[in-house]
């Protein structure tokens, strides 16, 4: 085996358009910091009001919180609940789909704390080249 045939890419079966498509949303959505951020609160804490939410998910604004449950709750992440009474209670927490995602998400932390040491250390050698 040659240094260049190594490291082939795997061939894959065609991917469904829709599917594909998903996959780029859903990346995209949850790569944003506050939708992780609001799913790992959620996940950790069950149930919560939007103020708790905010005050668990560490300087986030009133309106990007808005913005982000409202977009969790139309990918079907979380449950919105209006209870009548005055004042209004509103809580969100996560559906079996938003508790799967943030499980797949395990596997994130789960590589970057087994890969702490060695991504500290090539960003050390990268900036000590570049420094020097």
């Amino acid at each position: 085996m040659t240094a260049s045939t190594a490291h082939k890419a795997p061939e894959y079966p065609p991917v469904d358009p829709r599917v594909e498509a998903l996959v780029n949303e859903v990346i995209g959505r949850v790569a944003d910091k506050w939708t992780m951020i609001v799913l790992d609160v959620l996940a950790e804490n069950g149930e919560l009001r939007f103020t708790r939410i905010g005050q668990l998910s560490g300087g986030v604004s009133q309106k990007m919180l808005t913005q982000t449950l409202r977009q969790m709750e139309r990918d079907g992440l979380v449950i919105r609940t209006v209870h009548p009474v005055i004042p209004p209670k509103v809580e969100y927490r996560l559906t079996d789909l938003g508790f799967s995602l943030a499980e797949a998400f395990c596997g994130v932390w789960t590589w970057a704390e087994a890969s702490l040491d060695r991504i500290e250390q090539a960003r050390a050698a990268f900036d000590k080249a570049k420094a020097g």
